[in-house]
């Protein structure tokens, strides 16, 4: 089991690395949720996610979809959805090992952290965290 802290890494470099693991068979759990880092312009990462969010069907907004999550460790679970063959059952099974929280549960406390270089964030200049985003859309956690 690989636990990894997301404080400071870059969300699809972070993604890939995990994405990389789970079809390896390895189970990954993502830690601080709320603090992975997405570069670029904040105003045009909001947007886009914002119109992710708020696609619906004119019929029944409700009802269909594709529905798009909120909360940091859902968004950061559906990044790495899109980088599995997740709809083969290679890529459901491989899914299934991902568990990512926001903050550190008591279960994983003084859990041994495993270190992902290539996914830290570094001296990049624009950026904005998960959590902010999350809070613009309005999820509560």
């Amino acid at each position: 089991m690989m636990i990894i802290d997301g404080e400071g890494c870059v969300l699809g470099r972070l993604a890939s690395v995990t994405s990389k693991n789970l079809l390896e068979g390895e189970e990954v759990v993502i830690l601080n949720a709320e603090k992975i880092m997405l570069t670029g312009n904040k105003d045009w990462a909001y947007a886009k996610y914002k119109q992710r969010v708020d696609r619906a069907s004119i019929s029944n907004p409700r009802d269909l979809g594709p529905k798009y999550p909120r909360r940091p460790d859902d968004i950061f679970r559906r990044t790495v959805r899109g980088m599995l063959p997740f709809k083969k059952s290679k890529g459901k099974t491989a899914y299934k090992g991902l568990k990512a929280f926001v903050g550190v549960p008591a279960e994983y406390a003084d859990a041994e952290l495993t270190a992902v270089p290539e996914a830290e964030y570094g001296d990049l200049k624009k950026g904005i965290e998960l959590g902010e985003i999350s809070k613009l859309l309005g999820a509560t956690f």
